[in-house]
């Protein structure tokens, strides 16, 4: 197998690995795999991504970052007919996560070896591909409000978005939102929109799991909060386990398409992670089994398979 690898060198835990280029091309040495690998820093990762998706001659594209850098891989990767491969080297990794892609880099160079291909879900807004979630109101602003710490201040992620989130409940405000799904508009003021690609469980601020990566879905949540103090407290339940869905949220899960409009000629909003500036209507959409990810066997599959010598 031979494969074009992009990292982002500037990405979660790899900006803290100074040997992190040998200590990958060992990993794919030791698996087998005849790696074309490129290290680069977060303003050059589009380009470095777009190449190596253009490239000849190699089985798969795989990326090494947290979830923005898995983003635009898998935007190029749709774009030039590509199979993609995953090396977590963000801060959370949602994708990996959902799609069982181990954290350490054997193992997930072990799944890329292994070559098991399946077909996941993309969702697009307004034609940008997300491969987790978009959202509209609070967390957009929370983003914008860690890059700048991380710019200016230098802080990690972790601690700069912790402080993001402070900032954002001191000034909470809500948005004046139009959804419109099949036809049918229904308008709703809320702190924070959240548009998941398939369907995940509900948590404030620290997003839950998708149980499968390819049911052709998208689900909508929006919270049913109106002032700093119902936000507080929602968010200690949330740590806690004790959300209630109907009580604290708008939720809509099951379809294909929705279209958030507002009184707003441009929104800001997120993206897996990072921040967008777009024209309204912002139109969602599910793209069903459109991406060709290298994944794990699913636990269930492998359980059901007999091992080597039992039986008959």
């Amino acid at each position: 197998m031979r494969v074009a690898v992009v990292v982002n060198e500037q990405g979660g835990t790899a900006a803290n690995q100074a040997s992190l280029g040998e200590t990958l091309r060992a990993a794919f040495d030791k698996a087998g795999i005849d790696a074309d690998l490129l290290l680069v820093p977060s303003e050059q990762l589009p380009d470095a991504i777009e190449e190596a998706a253009q490239a000849a001659g190699f089985d798969a594209l795989v990326a090494g970052g947290g979830d923005g850098t898995m983003s635009l891989a898998a935007a190029a990767a749709l774009r030039h007919d590509r199979t993609l491969g995953i090396l977590p080297l963000g801060t959370l990794n949602h994708l990996a996560r959902d799609a069982g892609i181990p954290a350490d880099l054997d193992g997930a160079v072990g799944v890329i070896a292994a070559g098991r291909v399946r077909a996941i879900d993309v969702a697009e807004v307004n034609g940008h591909i997300f491969v987790n979630n978009s959202s509209v109101g609070l967390y957009p602003l929370m983003v914008r409000e860690r890059e700048a710490q991380q710019r200016q201040l230098g802080r990690s992620k972790r601690l700069a978005m912790l402080v993001a989130s402070i900032r954002a409940l001191r000034h909470f405000g809500r948005r004046r939102l139009s959804i419109r799904i099949a036809g049918q508009e229904q308008p709703i003021v809320t702190p924070l929109l959240f548009v998941g690609n398939n369907r995940y469980e509900t948590s404030l601020f620290a997003l839950g799991r998708r149980t499968a990566l390819d049911r052709g879905e998208l689900c909508l949540y929006a919270l049913l909060v109106h002032n700093r103090r119902q936000l507080l407290s929602l968010a200690i339940r949330g740590i806690f386990g004790t959300l209630d869905q109907q009580r604290d949220f708008v939720s809509v899960t099951g379809v294909t398409e929705a279209e958030i409009d507002s009184g707003r000629p441009v929104l800001n909003l997120a993206a897996d992670g990072e921040t967008l500036q777009l024209e309204t209507p912002l139109r969602y959409r599910v793209r069903p089994r459109a991406l060709r990810l290298l994944m794990p066997e699913p636990q269930e599959e492998a359980e059901a398979v007999p091992s080597a010598g039992s039986g008959g």
